[in-house]
């Protein structure tokens, strides 16, 4: 009996039984990394290897129109815990305009601790939260998980990137907790020739083992869970690897849907899937440029990853709660990874913070009503707003794909799908004229409205007092990723003396970060 038949079996048996109180709620939260909207099955990937996600959606809620908050991972991961704008969090630069910005190990800043993560809000409620896989909000101590509300971490702050020689540059070290237990390419293998890793293995094994610790112990508990093997370069397990038609990327694919297959039916077999909400998306569009051995696909969208073309923001979104969420649904709400912070905390019975603007709406009469909820979609780079959705139309009031310097270099961040005028190699100001594109008829933001049109009046109309309203309340949080310096990689992560693992840090040299994209 395979895997999606004995999730089908268990669901069918309990999906009848009443759901538990929605204040006792248990929270999953699973983000992947650089997994595109046209990866599953359900969203017509046409291999149709993620059978128990395109399940999970049959029994749950499948959403079309979510997006993340930025087109790259660690803006949109500090959007998804404080329920904010990168360019409220503080999670952008302003060294140079319109670029996107991260948290490579160089980087000195990290979440600002004026900001309020979801775990710590959830405390309100004894919950329990752990974070498994990738953090991304800043590598120092100050800024680690343990320091920001969760009680329990497995994995690492930074990307996977190696491997390194530890002289010029260390390799990622790996966390269990506050203390790290070893760095990738060394403890923690990563065979880049292969792509072999059990990394992945590692990270449902910490799953479910969290799970059923505060199953047993009867904890309410709140679960981030985000793994990174679909970010470049890509990995799965020996009994994956070779299995996919899609390659190495379908093979961690593979592995992933596996994974959460797992996860849900474990969820079942505890008897605790009707007291628990799941949610399932990534981080940011595909990285096309590293395709097609390392990348997935955005399906019809333009772009990818570091773009605010649909490719790049537009992500794969399911949510799951048997008893609650009406299964196989499918919800037009226009829905954001900032969302996930109000509606948690909204099935926990948590209030979310007074003193400031929170972005992120609660989702519940969605979840759980169908209902639509009227509001805007910004689609940010870095410091600049380059793009507004409201209903099915898009305002494009930048464009720029990547510089010619960085395209001539073999960078394409819209490989085979240049359109003239928009996916542009210089930043182009359409402020005075926006590029309209209505998504329904045209998600490939292939053919602008014209602008004579009495529909292109209407809608800009509409926009520009969405845009003009958004900009007179905005005020920009003190941007963290502006400096750089090679002192505060990770050369000796708490924990490095018991594994003599520390490493020797060069003088600190800081310089302003050059951010390309």
């Amino acid at each position: 009996m395979s895997l999606t038949t004995v999730i089908c079996v268990l669901w069918a048996v309990s999906v009848g039984q009443t759901a538990g109180s929605q204040h006792g709620t248990n929270i999953i939260i699973m983000l992947m990394d650089d997994m595109g909207w046209g990866d599953l099955g359900v969203f017509g990937e046409p291999s149709k290897e993620t059978p128990n996600l395109d399940l999970m959606a049959a029994q749950g809620m499948l959403f079309p129109n979510f997006y993340t908050a930025n087109p790259l991972c660690s803006p949109s991961r500090a959007a998804l815990l404080t329920g904010r704008l990168p360019v409220r969090n503080g999670f952008y630069t302003t060294n140079a305009h319109a670029r996107n910005a991260y948290t490579p190990q160089e980087i000195v800043g990290g979440i600002s601790p004026d900001e309020i993560l979801l775990p710590e809000l959830l405390k309100k409620k004894d919950y329990v939260s752990k974070i498994i896989g990738k953090w991304h909000l800043g590598h120092r101590t100050q800024y680690l998980p343990l320091k920001h509300g969760f009680d329990e971490w497995f994995g690492s702050p930074n990307c996977h990137f190696g491997p390194y020689n530890n002289s010029v540059c260390p390799n990622i070290p790996v966390y269990n907790n506050s203390e790290m237990k070893g760095r990738y390419y060394e403890e923690f293998e990563i065979n880049v020739k292969t792509g072999e890793s059990n990394l992945t293995q590692i990270y449902l094994k910490e799953g479910l083992d969290f799970i059923s610790q505060q199953a047993v112990a009867q904890r309410r508990f709140f679960l981030y869970w985000a793994p990174d093997a679909t970010h470049a370069p890509v990995y799965a397990s020996k009994h994956f690897l070779g299995k996919s038609q899609r390659g190495r990327y379908g093979d961690a694919m593979m592995e992933l849907d596996d994974s959460i297959g797992q996860i849900l039916a474990h969820l079942v077999s505890l008897g605790i899937h009707n007291k628990t909400l799941v949610f399932f998306t990534s981080d940011n569009g595909a990285a096309v440029m590293s395709g097609p051995l390392q990348s997935g696909s955005n399906g019809p969208f333009l772009c990818g990853k570091e773009t605010t073309f649909e490719g790049g923001m537009r992500e794969p979104a399911i949510a799951w709660w048997p008893g609650r969420i009406p299964a196989g649904t499918v919800s037009y709400q226009l829905g954001s990874v900032m969302d996930l912070f109000t509606t948690s905390l909204s099935v926990a019975g948590v209030l979310p913070p007074d003193d400031r603007v929170i972005d992120g709406l609660d989702l519940s009469p969605v979840l759980f009503n169908n209902s639509l909820l009227d509001r805007p979609i910004f689609y940010y780079r870095g410091n600049q707003l380059m793009a507004v959705r409201i209903g099915q139309y898009k305002a494009h009031y930048w464009t720029w794909s990547n510089s010619w310097e960085e395209f001539n270099k073999g960078i394409n961040f819209c490989p085979g799908q240049e359109v003239p005028g928009v996916t542009t190699h210089t930043q182009e100001e359409h402020t005075m004229q926006p590029l309209i594109f209505h998504l329904g008829q045209d998600p490939g933001e292939r053919y602008p409205i014209s602008v004579e049109s009495k529909e292109y009046r209407d809608v800009l109309r509409r926009v520009t007092a969405v845009v003009e309203q958004h900009q007179k309340d905005l005020i920009p949080g003190m941007p963290q990723l502006n400096m750089c310096d090679l002192a505060v990689m990770n050369w000796s992560p708490p924990g490095c003396e018991q594994l003599g693992k520390c490493l020797k840090a060069p003088e600190s040299n800081p310089w302003k970060c050059d951010w390309p994209h």
